[in-house]
């Protein structure tokens, strides 16, 4: 009998978000910070992808004619706006709740988003997709080691990778679990403060299967802003990666 393929997914987290799922478009429901951060992820996105493909900023479609892939996609906050700047997008997440909410959000919005429910590892795609993400995913899977090979596997030769996570920081299990959680902004149960990843563990994975880690930076929140893009990783950071 043939055995299981890894998966880095966690059934339990799997769960829990896709409890979620009904209110995940709603910008004042559960999934309220996720719509906060999203501009600012965008923000970055945006920037990396023109100075990896020196598209211009101007440009509406700098990713016409690329293969994007979301991992942990949730209902679609970031495959929607790659799929509007032009690419062709595939969103995977481990709970199904949440592939049928991004599929039915989709249509309505007449997007063509390939998504499915699925494992990185199960995805069978190696080196096919221009640009890999994954936005707060990594601190909820059981192997952050074996979930970033698998994005690696799935980075096509010269694409780019950006991922975003909490760091594991004093401030960061203040700010996300005891206010954050302890106040109700964010879903009770959402976060593992021991499962944060500091910015030299993810970049040591990163070299570990091959890829150059570059263009770090802060995600802060500032009471009169919201959150902003900074040089501080305390909170939150996002970075790219490539192959060497």
């Amino acid at each position: 009998m043939a055995s299981s393929p890894e998966t880095t997914i966690n059934p339990t987290e799997a769960r829990h978000f896709g409890a979620l799922a009904e209110d995940w478009w709603n910008p004042k429901g559960s999934s309220a910070m996720l719509h906060k951060l999203n501009p600012v992820r965008l923000r970055y996105i945006r920037m990396a992808i023109d100075s990896h493909w020196g598209s211009d900023g101007r440009e509406m479609r700098p990713l016409a004619g690329k293969r994007a892939l979301d991992v942990g996609c949730g209902a679609g906050l970031l495959c929607e706006p790659l799929a509007r700047l032009g690419a062709e997008v595939v969103g995977i997440d481990a709970a199904p709740e949440n592939i049928a909410a991004a599929k039915a959000h989709a249509e309505k919005q007449g997007l063509q988003i390939d998504y499915r429910a699925t494992g990185v590892e199960a995805l069978g795609m190696a080196a096919q997709f221009d640009l890999v993400t994954s936005m707060e995913v990594i601190e909820h899977v059981t192997d952050p080691a074996l979930f970033v090979r698998g994005l690696a596997d799935a980075l096509a030769p010269g694409g780019l990778m950006i991922l975003s996570t909490p760091n594991r920081t004093p401030l960061s299990r203040l700010a996300m679990i005891g206010i954050g959680e302890g106040l109700g902004f964010i879903p009770k149960g959402t976060h593992n403060w021991s499962q944060f990843l500091t910015p030299d563990e993810l970049t040591d994975m990163l070299a570990d299967v091959g890829l150059k880690s570059f263009n770090m930076r802060g995600i802060s929140f500032d009471p009169r802003t919201g959150f902003v893009l900074n040089d501080d990783t305390k909170l939150n950071y996002i970075l790219c990666a490539s192959p060497k």
